[in-house]
């Protein structure tokens, strides 16, 4: 796989990439962290955080209207994660992954769906701006330890198994998919409605997309097609 790089091994970049600015969103639904981010990239003379996100809704909007050159994308998150965030944006920025998590399975889904890197929270403020700097020169950066797993998976060594297909949770869209959440958590129309800062008649419209996408007759089936999914 070429270009893939470990994140500890930077190495010299090119002119053309040091003379760059880079525009970063950053995507993590502890905001905490996200400020902590925010801190150690402010230091960077060629790096900018345009704007930063705590849900998939939030940061679909946001990268829509910043039109970052990255976006450092969480991988769990409650509403849906990384996966639903690149499912919306294939063709915009490159995406570097920023996870707690190194597990394989993770690695794995999001560089499927379309991230360009990972690394784990514990990168050093330094080696994350680098690795920003990699992603968005066309370099694929990943911690150390991570690169195997992606190489493997790629040769058909990968021990973990492919994602089970769920097409008609994969039609819905991030929007569709809080609203489904809260049905199945048994929240009203009105109550959702002012969760979501949204009109009563969107919802309707939502449940109405969801219910025709799942093949479902009524909320009840709704319900017990979610449970079944554990998307309560």
């Amino acid at each position: 796989m070429s270009g893939v790089r470990a994140a500890g091994g930077f190495g010299t970049r090119t002119e053309s990439t040091e003379q760059r600015r880079f525009r970063v969103f950053l995507v993590d639904d502890h905001r905490v962290f996200r400020s902590g981010v925010r801190a150690e990239l402010s230091d960077m003379a060629d790096i900018e955080v345009v704007g930063d996100a705590g849900t998939v809704a939030e940061a679909i909007h946001g990268i829509e209207a910043t039109m970052p050159d990255v976006v450092l994308l969480d991988v769990h998150m409650p509403d849906g994660g990384g996966v639903a965030v690149l499912r919306e944006i294939v063709q915009g920025p490159v995406c570097l992954a920023l996870s707690v998590s190194d597990a394989a399975e993770d690695v794995i889904a999001v560089i499927r769906a379309g991230a360009r890197g990972y690394v784990t929270k514990t990168v050093s403020g330094t080696e994350l701006a680098d690795a920003i700097r990699r992603v968005a020169g066309g370099d694929a950066v990943f911690s150390p330890r991570l690169a195997g797993f992606v190489l493997d998976s790629f040769t058909g060594r990968s021990a973990v198994p492919e994602p089970q297909l769920d097409p008609e949770l994969d039609s819905l869209t991030p929007r569709e998919l809080e609203v489904l959440r809260l049905l199945a958590r048994g929240y009203t129309y009105r109550e959702i409605a002012e969760r979501l800062v949204i009109s009563i008649k969107t919802v309707e419209t939502h449940a109405s997309n969801v219910l025709r996408k799942t093949q479902q007759s009524n909320r009840n089936a709704l319900t017990r097609w979610a449970h079944r999914r554990r998307l309560d």
